[in-house]
């Protein structure tokens, strides 16, 4: 058998098993509950100070599953209900559940203080984290996680709600951006999608 026909037949026989074939050293692409960005060229970085004061980023909860959910302490359901969720997702998971961590960042630290912060986390876990920045940097990481916020002024002057993106990011334990979840979606499939990136650490 000359050369040029046993290359044409390994050439067949790869592209006959190709949609089985995994490149050494890489794991098969797991399979996710929620949306799968994973390799979004945004929701890369996040920087500001925690409600203790201490600048935070990614890079600090490396090997943990990270969760990233932009609300403020006054809205009245979106925001409770998704930590709460969290929290209730953190104890379903046992032991792992320590390798979950809840971060909030606040679309209106005009009124969210640290103290402020401080009590809201420490009503849903005293674990989670929460983030605060000035009005600009807030902006710019509005820009960052392609998130949506504004102001909706109330009938009394000064009183105001936040309209905000609803959604949560996920990010596996190496600090990369992998999941956007829908509000509402369920903790079952979120404890699902957890458990997949847990095991994959």
């Amino acid at each position: 058998m000359n050369s040029r026909r046993l290359v044409l037949i390994a050439a067949a026989a790869f592209v006959a098993g190709c949609d089985k074939f995994v490149m050494p050293g890489k794991a098969a692409a797991e399979s996710f509950k929620n949306i799968d960005i994973t390799g979004a060229e945004y929701a890369r970085k996040l920087d500001l100070p925690d409600q203790n004061g201490k600048l935070t980023s990614l890079a600090d909860f490396k090997g943990k599953v990270v969760v990233v959910f932009f609300g403020y302490t006054q809205c009245p359901d979106v925001c409770p209900g998704t930590m709460a969720e969290l929290a209730q997702i953190k104890k379903a998971l046992g032991k792992d559940g320590e390798r979950l961590q809840a971060v909030f960042v606040t679309v209106d630290p005009e009124r969210d203080t640290t103290e402020i912060l401080r009590a809201y986390m420490g009503s849903f876990d005293p674990s989670f984290v929460a983030l605060r920045g000035t009005l600009e940097q807030t902006a710019a990481l509005g820009k960052e996680f392609k998130i949506f916020f504004a102001k909706v002024p109330g009938k009394a002057e000064g009183n105001y709600t936040m309209d905000h993106t609803a959604g949560s990011y996920v990010f596996d334990t190496k600090g990369n951006v992998r999941l956007f979840v829908r509000y509402g979606s369920g903790a079952e499939l979120l404890t699902a999608d957890f458990k997949t990136l847990l095991a994959a650490a």
